[in-house]
């Protein structure tokens, strides 16, 4: 049997992944000008209170050199503010400015209006496509 490309599950996930992922940007990237990395890392910030680089390059599945650089076009920007962190003293913490919470609000209701467009895209299919990425998501590397 002739190996499919077009069949294989990583491949079809990484495609969907991608194109997903690029049709959010341009609506936030219209309302914000942010690249995706940037829309990552205000997006870990509006969750978290602050948080280092070390941390968000592992909750947004990003080089640390993608963040950091991410980070410091969002400081340029008035949206984040870096400061010595509270108990490592060699890194950096990184919290949202009051624009930058302000920006994120704005954010918040571009990714929702987003998500439920593409639920009402998904369908029915919806709810169990979300329980699969969620099981997905949730397991670990073994190999």
């Amino acid at each position: 049997m002739p190996f499919v490309l077009d069949t294989f599950l990583p491949y079809r996930l990484s495609v969907a992944s991608e194109n997903v992922s690029r049709r959010f940007a341009r609506r936030y990237g219209r309302a914000a000008g942010l690249s995706i990395p940037e829309w990552r890392v205000i997006a870990h910030l509006g969750a978290e209170t602050a948080a280092s680089v070390r941390d968000i390059t592992k909750m947004v599945n990003l080089d640390k050199s993608v963040v950091s650089r991410a980070a410091s076009r969002l400081e340029q920007r008035g949206l984040i503010r870096k400061s010595a962190h509270e108990s490592d003293m060699r890194l950096v913490s990184i919290e949202l400015t009051p624009e930058g919470q302000a920006l994120m609000q704005k954010l918040e209701r571009i990714a929702e209006e987003f998500q439920a467009e593409l639920r009402a895209e998904l369908g029915p299919e919806g709810e169990a496509l979300g329980r699969a990425l969620t099981r997905l998501s949730s397991s670990s590397d073994t190999d």
